[in-house]
């Protein structure tokens, strides 16, 4: 018995797998980029309304072009945009993220880039920022850095070599979270302002305190 029809249908299943992750991945970054983006993707409605919309726009874009004038760019145009509507993840209304940003306490959730593991060489992290304390979980929500938020005397952002660094200090600790890639400036500088921005959330309660002193 030939196995060809299945080797070519196991074929097609992973390119179909291949392309569907780099979308996921791109649309990975592009929400982190743009939190309007990340409201869109968890209303279900809304979401499935702009996919369908991408899906009806891209077919007339290969069909109206081909019948009415040889716009074979427009076509193409088209066509990439009905398949990205069919390879766009489903909106996400309650991911583990958001239930551990609850659990914690975190008002905000922002790419922590990478941290020093020690023997397990740099992991990635996402870091949940609140007044109180920031926390540097990995994928499996470990926490690898715990940051007194209200603590935090410094914080800087700086090229070295082929990456970006977000250095902060608080108290006598400090920690370095290492970005990488062509959004690698844009992801410390996220960071490190929802980091100023949860310090400086702190000021009023330690006015507070050192005027009951």
């Amino acid at each position: 018995m030939s196995t060809t029809p299945r080797a070519v249908t196991t074929e097609v299943e992973n390119a179909y797998g291949r392309a569907k992750n780099a979308v996921g991945s791109a649309f990975f970054t592009l929400a982190q980029l743009s939190p309007r983006l990340l409201e869109l993707h968890r209303n279900e409605r809304a979401w499935s309304l702009m996919r369908f919309l991408m899906g009806c726009i891209g077919a007339a874009l290969v069909i109206l072009p081909l019948s009415l004038w040889s716009g074979y760019l427009t076509a193409l145009f088209g066509l990439a945009m009905f398949v990205v509507s069919i390879l766009l993840p489903p909106a996400e209304l309650d991911s583990p993220t958001d239930r551990k940003a609850k659990e914690l306490g975190a008002q905000t959730v922002v790419s922590g880039g990478e941290v020093d593991g020690g023997n397990a060489g740099f992991l990635s992290v996402q870091l949940f920022v609140s007044p109180a304390q920031t926390w540097a979980l990995d994928k499996n929500f470990v926490p690898l850095v715990t940051i007194s938020t209200g603590d935090i005397s410094d914080l800087a952002v700086k090229p070295i070599a082929d990456h970006w660094s977000l250095f902060v200090r608080w108290g006598e600790h400090k920690a370095e979270f290492v970005y990488r890639g062509i959004f690698a400036e844009r992801f410390a500088r996220l960071a490190e302002e929802s980091l100023r921005q949860a310090n400086l959330a702190t000021l009023p309660a330690k006015k507070h305190r050192a005027a009951k002193a």
